[in-house]
């Protein structure tokens, strides 16, 4: 079984000449136009960051039809689904399973022969619930992560499904173009995880400040949706029906998905402005992909629905869900206000600048700049509150100035989260621009902390210290430990690869994610078919999007032990903390790793740099949320122009030590890449040359 992806409005994900021109130049209707299932548009604002107000947000009266309207379209096409509704900062509002637990099989597989997983490792194969006692279920799980996938990848300048998430993170973009480089966010889909010590957790009661976290990360599989009302995100969908958690391994075609089907007639109403939408925006020449569901294929009027409040018990049920849910249906929160967890700077640390933070539930700042934790590592070269908060107003200022890649309507500046940590991954300080697509602030933070970790004379001691990924097995009656994988052989891998047995272990060379990236592709140089794998990748027939190698091993056992707490066969979630947990046999879960280097986990996509003063490594930056260049850019300049306004310190990494002076097996690696003309309003080019 394969899950195939076509708009069927174009060849090959290709953007025809006219509609490329119109998504470049400006929205093609003007305005924005939602979508609904009844074939017509409603319209709605031609929303650009500002259209959030102080009432926007899912009231339970609108959960409540979202249910509905997916629960009549399964009823019609004779199937069990599970639903999930998220806000936009990922509290989860709903969870609704139709038909018995037991009937609800799920099995994570990114290619499938003979209904079995054709790929070994990772998390691949994974099939639950099994016969064994307790009963453990996935499939609430893979909803709500599909329902957050939707909810944080998408803001009033595109929104984005988790089609669109399946297109961006496999081995070719597009997958099935050979000789192609990886899709641009290879690796996102390992972020949002709860292990994180960056996400927040449920309250036990209802929906708290977030950003919140995700039981399997950001989905990859086609069936979730992002929710809209007047032009912005209040949250998204999520479905599970047809019992594979998987990804779309053909774009030539278009899929009947039921997934997606459901899903489609469950946004009714709330459904994305189609001059937002992921087809509607291109990347390198390609349109990215929405839906492959059309409103004529929906079996029912979702209109027409049963309210929700007379849908007969015997269709299903509200299910509580370890660590999200309650079981009782809530209102979200409204974003851009403190309940939320981002609010408006209100210019305290960013005058002028339109910057948002994060706070917690008393509307304290969560990462308000402060100096350097790590004098043991660095000495009196530690970073200072003065210029962590130069590092994050240079690189705002950066952003605010540049010209969004993956944003509508054309002009608009790039909106992204700005993280900075110090050489012990201790968070210094983060700020996002307004509507910034909320998976950005997680994912900064895993791209400073892989920066800051990979260009450290301790990186080798560290990995290798780390308790062996546990590959699990599951038959239709037991679940158990198949394969532990020492973290220590990527260590061994990159030096034999980089042909230097003191890698990682010196200092000498300053890694940045786009030079991780390198290292971490499933094809050396990337997009090479038929070449070897990087040294941080698996190798054929044990790379996939849920076997990428040492990112998804540093925090495989963690990851699991959180699956099996949410699907109930384990008593104890997992603590704050991604690499270090050790998984025994019996799948009991010890940490065993204190300190937080890569407390939410690694990243292996552009946009983290690391920070240095007179060569020594201070820290590192982190950026995400828009095009992975103008990521690399922001980062990359965010540095320079801070240290130009401290007299040169901090800065980049002295050119001699850079990645780029790497050539392993002829290739040179990559540094950063920044686009060619970026700024809004001026003509300057070749913007990080002699930076």
């Amino acid at each position: 079984m394969n899950r195939q992806l076509e708009s069927g409005r174009c060849v090959n994900g290709r953007l025809p000449l006219a509609i490329l021109c119109c998504a470049f130049v400006a929205a093609c209707s003007g305005g924005g136009q939602a979508a609904s299932t009844d074939g017509t548009d409603t319209s709605s604002p031609g929303c650009s960051g500002s259209c959030a107000t102080a009432a926007t947000a899912l009231a339970v009266v609108d959960v409540q039809r979202v249910l509905a309207q997916g629960i009549a379209e399964a009823q019609a096409r004779n199937a069990n689904a599970t639903i999930a509704v998220v806000d936009r900062v990922g509290n989860v509002l709903a969870v609704y399973r139709m038909g018995a637990a037991a009937s609800r099989k799920v099995v994570i597989a990114s290619s499938i022969s003979q209904g079995n997983a054709v790929v070994s490792g990772g998390l691949e194969g994974i099939q639950l619930p099994v016969a064994a006692a307790p009963l453990a279920n996935i499939d609430q799980a893979a909803a709500i992560s599909k329902a957050v996938t939707g909810a944080y990848l998408s803001t009033e300048g595109n929104a984005f499904s988790t089609r669109t998430a399946s297109q961006i993170v496999q081995q070719h973009f597009n997958v099935g173009e050979l000789h192609q480089p990886a899709g641009p966010l290879f690796g996102v889909q390992f972020s949002q995880l709860a292990c994180s010590d960056f996400m927040r957790s449920f309250n036990g009661v209802g929906p708290g400040v977030g950003p919140q976290r995700s039981p399997l990360g950001l989905s990859a599989d086609p069936g979730g949706f992002p929710l809209y009302k007047n032009g912005t995100v209040v949250g998204g969908v999520g479905v599970i029906a047809d019992g594979w958690y998987s990804i779309d391994g053909n774009i030539t075609d278009q899929d009947s998905d039921l997934d997606e089907l459901i899903a489609l007639a469950a946004s009714n109403g709330f459904a994305a402005p189609v001059d937002r939408r992921g087809d509607r925006i291109a990347v390198d020449g390609r349109t990215l992909r929405f839906s492959d569901a059309e409103v004529n294929q929906l079996a029912s009027i979702p209109a027409n629905a049963t309210a929700f409040g007379s849908i007969a018990p015997a269709a299903g049920s509200l299910i509580a869900v370890n660590g999200y849910f309650d079981g009782v249906i809530r209102a979200g929160t409204v974003f851009g206000q403190s309940a939320s967890g981002i609010r408006a700077d209100g210019d305290v640390d960013f005058p002028g600048q339109d910057a948002f933070v994060l706070v917690d539930a008393t509307n304290a700042r969560r990462f308000a700049p402060q100096g350097g934790t790590d004098s043991a590592n660095v000495g009196t070269s530690v970073l200072t509150q003065l210029e962590v908060t130069r590092l994050l107003r240079a690189a705002l200022e950066i952003a605010n100035r540049a010209r969004g890649q993956i944003r509508l309507p054309s002009g608009s500046p790039a909106r992204v989260t700005i993280s900075v940590v110090d050489t012990a991954g201790a968070v210094l300080g983060m700020v996002r621009s307004r509507d910034a697509p909320v998976f950005g602030a997680d994912v900064s933070l895993q791209k400073a902390r892989t920066a800051a970790l990979l260009s450290s004379d301790t990186a080798g001691a560290f990995l290798t210290a780390l308790p062996a990924a546990r590959y699990l097995t599951t038959t239709d009656a037991t679940v158990g430990v198949a394969q532990a994988v020492p973290i220590g052989g990527y260590v061994s891998a990159v030096r034999a690869f980089l042909g230097d047995a003191n890698a990682l272990g010196d200092g000498r060379i300053a890694f940045t994610g786009r030079a991780v990236g390198n290292l971490s592709r499933p094809f050396f140089p990337d997009g090479i078919d038929a070449t070897l794998p990087g040294p941080f990748s698996k190798p054929a027939g044990e790379w996939s999007p849920f076997s990428t190698g040492l990112q998804l091993d540093v925090s495989i056992n963690a990851i699991l032990q959180h699956v099996l707490f949410v699907a109930g066969a384990s008593p104890a979630d997992v603590a704050p903390g991604c690499a270090g947990v050790n998984l025994g046999s019996t799948l009991a879960a010890t940490p065993t790793v204190t300190g937080m280097r890569l407390g939410n986990g690694l990243q292996i996509f552009p946009g983290g740099v690391p920070i240095y003063r007179d060569g020594t490594l201070v820290g590192a930056i982190g950026v995400s949320g828009d095009g992975v260049d103008q990521d690399d850019m922001i980062a990359f300049l965010g540095v320079h122009d801070a240290g130009v306004s401290l007299a040169g310190v901090p800065g980049n990494a002295p050119a001699a030590r850079r990645a780029d002076t790497l050539t392993p097996q002829g290739t040179r690696l990559r540094y950063v890449q920044c686009p060619q003309s970026p700024f809004l309003r001026s003509n300057e080019e070749n913007v990080c040359e002699s930076r």
